[in-house]
């Protein structure tokens, strides 16, 4: 079994380069059938892919402990749910997991280059050739899946137990399709610069692709912040951890190349900033997998140290120059004919928008990397915490958020001075409605305040824009409220989802702030029959359990919740103690409402049967992950392809002109 699958990779890493250099030579002589061999040599390395992937499946479901893999990342008493996903739970199977997506996306791109822009196909498919050629190189040669052991143990170690929960089986998988997925849109881009296809520098068919990957590192940003609240036992949700930033900050530019790309279509300006983008997307996806697996950086969530780090460095590397070199040679081609009209204009505002964007994105990424330049420089390792990054991204979001509202409201190319009041007088009252609402209701903390109140602006301007078209579609046709909001949404798919991406993003800027700004937490050591009070709430303490599940000594602490005279049930927290691996993990007593979360967690407990609880009431939780629901809602709307008319055939009349008549 072993060999098939060391058989499979080393199959593919063999079409992989062949499919590099006939692609790569084929293009620049354009002999298309030698470029057709190299896009069926990716097939066949997708099928090896698959077949190894296959392979790997199969040794930890069988839990098969002649794999040193398997032995690492599996047991007997582990559940089938955490066997399978142990795939990815490790370093080995997350890149082999990384190469069979990555195969996935090519020849998905490949079709779709092939039908819309054929003269793309090469260099996209020596370009996906490229990266899945490198991922190749370290599965067969530095981090192979299929080492064997020659004495096989009668049970594995099991994976992590931080990783046994159903939000962290699906938390790398969904971060992986918008790692890898960034691969494309970066292939098409430097496919079309290599042609001197410069006239929009194939962004335009990049565009959906960057919209797909930026949707799964969301999800997998939130799935990620999930598995952090109710695993940890912390009482948050984001510690601005290396890892985290990893994610995060591809995420902050392909936003940014999302709102630009926009400009580009809309007014043909910005097309050397765009390409720039997407090169710096899918270096910094590059470098988040860099962080995650060479062991620089201390993280949770990252792999032990290993020696893929200066491999990663050196792709990273040779990727960057290669890419900035094609950049650079077409970069006089890529000069927009276009030029900003006014500061008051929405590209403006767009402009601005991104600028905020690669701010933020530089900031998390020199808070990350600060520990290694000070090691570097000084010789002392020193790190930032997340007061650096509270400090500096929380006034740089605020000044986002007040972007989100401005740009819709502002015309292209030149607004006026009516049309600005005009726009902005709806919206503008929205959000000091808001302010002062929650001012007078006692709200004291300013940066609180104006968050919300701009969150007010912001629903106002969506409101007002939802509101213009449903007046301007009723207008022509006879319908409904709610008909024309249907009928307005699904033709406009792009504009109207990214409206609901964003009704999305306030829904997570509230719960953020009513979480950060007005949590309240109490530790007490109760008896049973205890009773503590915390922000409106009675949390009574009625005893311990243990159990066995699992491999783990299972301790309990069952509570019941009160607020004021309503028994609002039991809850229970617990410690997960794995004796074997000398590893706890938390499962917190959770009761979520609109209003706050109620949060406990079991710290400690004495032999006679005392505990030490932490309680935590964290305000408006659940409107991150309906935020996160509702971004989901309309980032897959604007990803649904628009209705476009359908020419129709008629007969020309006799006598009339034709192409190539006299």
């Amino acid at each position: 079994m072993a060999d098939l699958g060391r058989f499979g990779l080393l199959g593919a890493l063999a079409l992989a380069l062949y499919a590099l250099a006939a692609a790569a030579l084929g293009g620049r002589a354009q002999r298309w059938e030698i470029v057709r061999s190299a896009v069926r040599a990716l097939w066949g390395m997708a099928a090896l892919e698959a077949l190894a992937g296959g392979v790997l499946v199969a040794a930890l479901v069988r839990r098969d402990y002649s794999f040193a893999y398997v032995a690492g990342h599996t047991r007997d008493a582990q559940a089938l749910l955490y066997t399978v996903t142990a795939f990815w739970g490790g370093m080995e199977g997350s890149l082999l997991l990384w190469a069979v997506v990555l195969s996935a996306y090519s020849l998905a791109a490949l079709r779709s280059v092939a039908r819309e822009r054929p003269q793309l196909l090469a260099g996209v498919a020596a370009v996906c050739a490229a990266v899945a050629g490198f991922f190749l190189v370290l599965l067969t040669s530095v981090a192979s899946p299929f080492v064997t052991v020659p004495f096989p143990p009668q049970d594995g170690r099991g994976m992590n137990p931080l990783l046994l929960n159903p939000w962290m089986a699906i938390h790398p998988p969904a971060l992986y399709l918008g790692f890898v997925g960034l691969t494309v849109p970066f292939a098409i881009v430097m496919a079309a610069l290599w042609t001197g296809a410069a006239e929009e520098a194939g962004v335009l068919l990049a565009r959906r692709w960057m919209l797909w990957a930026w949707y799964c590192l969301s999800l997998g940003l939130g799935f990620g912040a999930k598995w952090s609240y109710v695993v940890l036992g912390w009482g948050g949700y984001w510690a601005w951890d290396p890892v985290e930033n990893a994610a995060l900050m591809p995420w902050l530019v392909a936003t940014a190349f999302l709102h630009s790309v926009m400009i580009q279509e809309r007014r043909a300006m910005l097309r050397q900033w765009t390409v720039v983008l997407v090169v710096l997307a899918f270096g910094l996806s590059i470098f988040g997998t860099f962080l995650t697996r060479s062991g620089v950086l201390s993280s949770i969530h990252s792999f032990t140290q290993s020696p893929l780090g200066g491999y990663f460095l050196a792709f990273l590397a040779i990727a960057m120059l290669a890419a900035f070199g094609l950049v650079a040679s077409r970069w006089e081609a890529l000069r927009s004919p276009n030029v900003l009209d006014s500061a008051l204009s929405r590209e403006s505002a767009f402009l601005f928008n991104n600028v905020v964007l690669l701010t933020i994105a530089f900031a998390v990424f020199l808070g990350t990397v600060f520990p290694v330049l000070s090691e570097a420089l000084t010789g002392r390792r020193m790190n930032v915490g997340p007061p650096f990054f509270d400090h500096i991204v929380t006034p740089l979001a605020l000044g986002l958020l007040l972007l989100m509202g401005i740009g819709p409201l502002i015309a292209w190319r030149r607004a006026s001075a009516e049309s600005l009041r005009t726009s902005f007088l709806t919206p503008g009252a929205a959000g000091v409605v808001v302010g002062l609402a929650l001012t007078a209701a006692g709200m004291r903390p300013p940066g609180a305040v104006l968050a919300f109140a701009l969150c007010g602006f912001v629903a106002g301007t969506v409101a007002l824009e939802f509101a213009r078209g449903i007046r301007v579609r009723r207008a022509h046709h006879a319908e409904g409220i709610l008909p024309s909001l249907a009928g307005l949404v699904l033709h406009n798919r792009r504009r109207y989802g990214g409206y609901v991406v964003h009704l999305g993003i306030l829904l997570v800027v509230a719960g953020v702030t009513g979480s950060q700004v007005f949590s309240t937490q109490r530790v007490a050591t109760v008896r049973p029959g205890d009773v503590v009070q915390i922000a409106g709430y009675r949390v009574r303490f009625d005893g311990l359990e243990q159990a066995t599940r699992e491999g783990a000594l299972v301790v309990s602490a069952r509570l019941r919740a009160f607020a004021g005279t309503r028994d609002l049930g039991p809850l229970e927290a617990r410690k997960n103690l794995y004796l074997a691996d000398s590893e706890a993990t938390t499962e917190v007593a959770l009761r979520s409402t609109p209003r706050d979360d109620l949060y406990v967690v079991l710290t400690g407990w004495t032999a006679g049967g005392d505990a030490t609880l932490r309680l935590l009431v964290n305000p408006l939780v659940m409107w991150i992950w309906a935020g996160g629901l509702v971004l989901s809602f309309g980032a897959v709307l604007a990803m649904l392809p628009e209705r476009r008319p359908v020419p129709v055939l008629v007969e020309a009349p006799a006598g009339a002109w034709s192409p190539g008549g006299p």
